[in-house]
């Protein structure tokens, strides 16, 4: 009968890890409606002259290590769950208010309330079929970006994702992989993939309007409406190089 016993115990703890994450709160679903990158090949229309600015209030005195740990100076406000492997990266939080953002080597992006130390919400950037045999680093590994209610986050376990920023609930994902930070200006990302293209992505519905192959894998900037990804010049209409 003991035995009988724990082994249903053990069944529903099992249960229980693959719908929670044992580290931080929050319900774990799939992100993915499908993995197709589908692209429209569609035209954008007139654009800003500058890009929006997604990066969070200035003077943020957060730190965040390799080992998922955020400092307030020598105090540790925040510990997550450290993995083996890292990719080196830049990562820090972004302050909005209160609030902070950032992602985790773990493929989270986690919002944070800076005053009662807590978090509030915890959302897997990633394809879930990457802890089931398939790619295992999932580092988010761009600065995250927070525009109004949006929050805009990309990692190396296959996905870019929109999410709602009261909830962390996915408002839509993209099946790429992102190894560097990202631009929005006015309803578009422009986001590089691991695959080396050149993504604009419709922050309404997520819809890529093209690609473009590129030479290196670097942050795009826009200026007077033109996209420079490197050495390379970018039509933002079409994706044409210029």
């Amino acid at each position: 009968m003991k035995k009988i016993y724990f082994i249903l115990i053990g069944v529903l703890v099992l249960s229980a890890c693959s719908k929670h994450d044992p580290i931080l709160p929050g319900t774990r679903y799939d992100i993915f409606d499908n993995t197709d990158v589908k692209v429209l090949n569609r035209e954008i229309s007139e654009l800003s002259d500058s890009s929006k600015k997604i990066s969070g209030d200035e003077g943020c005195d957060y730190k965040q290590d390799s080992s998922n740990i955020i400092w307030h100076g020598d105090r540790k406000v925040f510990v997550g769950f450290a993995t083996e492997s890292v990719v080196k990266n830049n990562q820090s939080p972004i302050c909005v208010g209160k609030f902070l953002y950032t992602g985790l080597t773990t493929g989270e992006v986690i919002k944070f309330n800076t005053d009662s130390k807590k978090i509030v919400w915890a959302s897997d950037v990633f394809r879930q079929n990457n802890l089931t045999g398939g790619a295992s680093v999932v580092d988010i590994v761009a600065h995250v970006g927070v525009d109004g209610n949006a929050v805009y986050a990309g990692g190396l376990g296959d996905a870019f994702c929109k999410l709602n920023a009261n909830s962390g609930a996915k408002i839509w994902c993209v099946n790429i992989s992102v190894p560097v930070d990202f631009i929005v200006v006015d309803d578009y990302a422009f986001v590089v993939g691991t695959d080396n293209n050149l993504y604009a992505i419709n922050t309404k519905q997520g819809d890529v309007y093209w690609k473009i192959e590129i030479d290196k894998q670097v942050k795009p900037e826009y200026n007077g409406k033109l996209i420079t990804v490197g050495k390379q010049k970018i039509n933002y209409k079409n994706g044409s190089l210029i």
